[in-house]
């Protein structure tokens, strides 16, 4: 016998068939809490300043969005769009090389950082989330964080030769992710030490050549390392033995 959905389910899905249709009241609730939540956190901000200030009924972001985390999660994960993970996904979806693969990731998430046209809440927000986590961020994590390692694991495993859960595969994928984030989440920290950076988008297409070229060489030499031991043991193994 099929199972009825409960009221919380019928509730839920309610909202998400409302969430996907134009909504002027719900895209102005989402857009100032955007920028609410990036000054002040989400534990700081209230739903009564965002409502105030969006110029609605508080009852306004229960209809739309159930709650305050409901609303913040929402706000989080449109951010995500400023960070181009969706031309992410489809640089490692390409057939192409695996090291024109990686080049290509590199340079898609970077260009994320000259996107004007974006709200400059979108970083913030992120950046406050990574400093302070809620719920939201396992959220993150589980819809597109964890999806997009499991691929750069399984692209750099390939690229060095083992398997993707091996540990030397991570601290090579997260060598190359943390070279990405600290031009995205600290840019005004590398600003501080090195004023003439500008990051324009020719700047940013020169960063991301030169960590997609410093990884390769990694992973260029690695293998060449592990190649050559490999020669070795097998020249080991198949040498005949002196006779006595």
């Amino acid at each position: 016998m099929d199972k009825s959905p409960s009221p919380r389910e019928l509730k839920t899905a309610k909202r998400h068939r409302r969430s996907a249709d134009a909504d002027p009241t719900r895209d102005k609730l989402l857009n100032v809490a955007g920028r609410i939540f990036a000054d002040r956190g989400y534990q700081a901000a209230t739903i009564r300043e965002i409502s105030i200030a969006a110029s609605v009924n508080v009852a306004a972001v229960n209809y739309h969005f159930g709650d305050k985390l409901g609303l913040y999660t929402e706000a989080v994960q449109q951010s995500l769009q400023a960070a181009e993970i969706e031309a992410v996904q489809n640089a490692l979806e390409q057939s192409a090389p695996l090291e024109e693969i990686l080049r290509a990731v590199i340079h898609a998430r970077l260009r994320s950082i000259c996107r004007g046209d974006r709200p400059d809440w979108h970083f913030r927000i992120l950046a406050h989330e990574l400093a302070q986590p809620t719920p939201a961020l396992q959220h993150l994590i589980d819809k597109v964080g964890r999806p997009l390692f499991t691929r750069l694991l399984e692209l750099i495993g390939k690229m060095i030769g083992l398997p993707a859960n091996d540990e030397k595969t991570r601290l090579c994928t997260i060598s190359v992710m943390g070279q990405i984030v600290v031009y995205v989440f600290a840019a005004p920290l590398l600003q501080g030490a090195w004023p003439e950076l500008k990051m324009t988008p020719k700047q940013v297409e020169r960063i991301a050549d030169h960590i997609a070229d410093f990884s390769l060489s990694y992973i260029q030499n690695y293998r060449t390392m592990i190649s050559a031991q490999s020669i070795k043991a097998t020249k080991r193994a198949v040498r005949p033995r002196a006779s006595k």
